[in-house]
């Protein structure tokens, strides 16, 4: 087996890590907390979940995003000029599993959904300097993957990994895509994530993240502006439901992340529709205005006790479990120079654990059904 090299992870705002490819450690400032983005904002609609979550309805055109410098004058793009060729062919499975469903918010047309969670930003407030200390430990088990990129896509198992209620560490399940030096990576992240001490709750939550290389900040959901949403319906950083369920019902999530070709703006698109949820115009980049040139799926861990007392990675249960037992990812595609869905070259890939006590992956390989594998395990959590 391949296995994954060292890998240097970079805090996103606050909470969220991406994996990527170097030794060093750094960490880049926050914008802002949820708490300060609605101020000043007309707000349409406000809308309380059944697990408390609140969101605000707000213009689009008036989103977060647009306080960013680089993009006061940017016009909405509603819908991608085209998805990748080949997003219509329907992948053979041998299993059919059922699609978990991201927050939905009746928000009218014209605006767009904004989680407004005061907690949430208490907590990151207070955390934030535990976050950033160089000593932040890290795990992951997954695959790498080193070529010419134009976008990523995955069909995930969403579990709901446990994570002690009372630790600063956190479990990450995605999708990467990055371009640039390891002092200066561009990256796009989309992930759920299990973060009791930022979220102040044990659920699975959706997330979209980026990082700017060349000034070395990040942003999270819409915590501070970049993100770009069309969608006036999903609740970004809101829950995902139903979660797999060990030796029972699978679910998962389709991902799709893929540079716009005529307005090389990066999109993001989910379920098996491919629905457009909203994209990170190309202004924001500098690495990866172009193209990405390194991708990451698979699980992984990190906080001040993330290698101590390790938390779970997909389903707690290691690779070698199998179907229904074992997370796992499929229908793994990489979006070629051509604009073509196509399986990644297995030549050029890098698969593994940083710990194999801890972690596992195994039945990773192409076959009729597509490029896939199985991944995770039970960390140290008794």
């Amino acid at each position: 087996m391949k296995e994954i090299h060292a890998i240097r992870v970079t805090i996103l705002l606050s909470y969220l890590v991406l994996v990527t490819r170097g030794k060093d450690f750094g960490t880049i400032g926050p914008w802002e907390n949820t708490s300060k983005i609605l101020i000043d904002r007309q707000v349409n609609k406000t809308i309380v979940m059944e697990d408390g979550d609140v969101y605000d309805c707000i213009d689009a055109n008036h989103q977060p995003a647009f306080d960013h410098p680089l993009l006061k004058n940017h016009k909405i793009q509603m819908e991608p000029s085209s998805f990748p060729i080949g997003l219509n062919i329907k992948p053979s499975s041998l299993h059919v599993d059922a699609q978990v469903n991201l927050s939905i918010i009746d928000c009218p047309a014209g605006m767009i959904p904004i989680l407004r969670n005061s907690k949430l930003g208490q907590i990151i407030v207070h955390n934030i300097d535990q976050v950033f200390k160089p000593n932040t430990q890290h795990q992951e088990a997954g695959i790498k993957y080193f070529d010419d990129l134009y976008g990523v896509r995955a069909t995930i198992n969403v579990y709901e990994p446990k994570v002690y209620k009372d630790s600063a560490d956190l479990s990450q399940t995605g999708i990467q895509i990055d371009n640039g030096p390891k002092d200066q990576i561009d990256s796009i992240v989309v992930c759920y994530s299990v973060a009791p001490s930022f979220a102040g709750d044990t659920f699975a939550r959706f997330h979209v993240s980026w990082t700017d290389g060349a000034l070395k900040k990040s942003c999270v959901d819409h915590n501070c502006p970049g993100f770009v949403q069309v969608s006036q319906n999903v609740g970004i950083g809101g829950r995902v439901l139903p979660i797999s369920v060990y030796n029972g019902p699978q679910y998962v999530i389709n991902i799709l992340v893929f540079k716009d070709p005529k307005t090389n703006n990066w999109w993001l698109a989910y379920g098996e529709e491919n629905t457009p949820i909203g994209y990170w115009p190309s202004s924001l980049f500098t690495r990866i205005k172009d193209k990405g040139d390194f991708s990451f799926w698979g699980g992984h861990v990190a906080g001040p006790t993330a290698s101590i007392n390790s938390p779970q990675i997909g389903s707690g249960h290691f690779a070698s479990e199998g179907y229904g037992k074992a997370a796992f990812m499929k229908n793994i595609q990489i979006v070629d120079e051509k604009n073509k869905l196509v399986t990644p070259n297995r030549d050029k890939d890098l698969f593994g654990t940083s710990d194999l006590t801890k972690y596992t992956v195994d039945g990773y390989g192409v076959n009729k059904y597509g490029m896939h594998m199985y991944y995770g395990g039970p960390g140290v959590i008794v």
